[in-house]
């Protein structure tokens, strides 16, 4: 997870500041907010269809004890769990569907959205550990695939809050770990670098 180094990800442009990518990605940060609430990563989203909410959800993996239960998977499963929303059988399910997540997809999270054939991804921060569309892997269009079509994926929307709530989270303590460690000295930092002053690198 990113707490403010840089990445090579594609960043909006001032022109794709549209209210509508901004009203759900705030969607997107309120369940990230209930991630932290609820003592998981604070990393939440929403999937979109024809201008709807169809499916939103937030880490759950310290809840259930699982490791994949990422916020996007947690999503995909309850959008393949509605008939309503898959009536038609399909290789690619989420054709149709925009995903707006507060952090980078990771790896796994970003090969599943290919191989569900997400119509496209804007994101708040950079996964400068884990990210699957760029800052580690380009598995959503840089690595190339025989069967499923790559996915823009693009980074920037509520940077700032996005990495802030996650250094909120990394100085507490997390008594879910499987050997916590004591934050009592930590502080929280509030200088986030911009992305420009570190292009090329992570």
């Amino acid at each position: 997870m990113s707490t403010g180094s840089q990445s090579n990800t594609p960043t909006y442009s001032e022109a794709d500041k549209t209210p509508e990518h901004l009203e759900w990605m705030r969607k997107a940060m309120s369940m990230a907010e209930e991630a932290l609430t609820a003592g998981e990563v604070p990393v939440g989203c929403i999937f979109v269809r024809n201008g709807k909410v169809v499916a939103q959800a937030r880490n759950r993996t310290n809840e259930l004890r699982n490791a994949t239960r990422h916020a996007e998977l947690e999503a995909i499963d309850e959008i393949l769990a509605d008939k309503t929303l898959t009536p038609a059988v399909t290789p690619y399910p989420l054709a149709e569907t925009t995903l707006y997540v507060t952090v980078e997809p990771c790896i796994m999270c970003a090969s599943a959205l290919r191989q569900m054939g997400i119509k496209e991804v804007f994101y708040g921060c950079e996964n400068d550990r884990f990210g699957g569309c760029g800052s580690v892997l380009g598995v959503n269009s840089g690595l190339p695939h025989p069967k499923h079509p790559a996915y823009r994926a693009t980074g920037g929307y509520f940077r700032e809050e996005a990495i802030m709530v996650l250094r909120r989270f990394y100085i507490t303590e997390n008594t879910n770990a499987p050997a916590p460690k004591s934050k009592t000295n930590r502080r929280l930092k509030t200088d986030i670098p911009s992305r420009s002053s570190h292009l090329g690198g992570t």
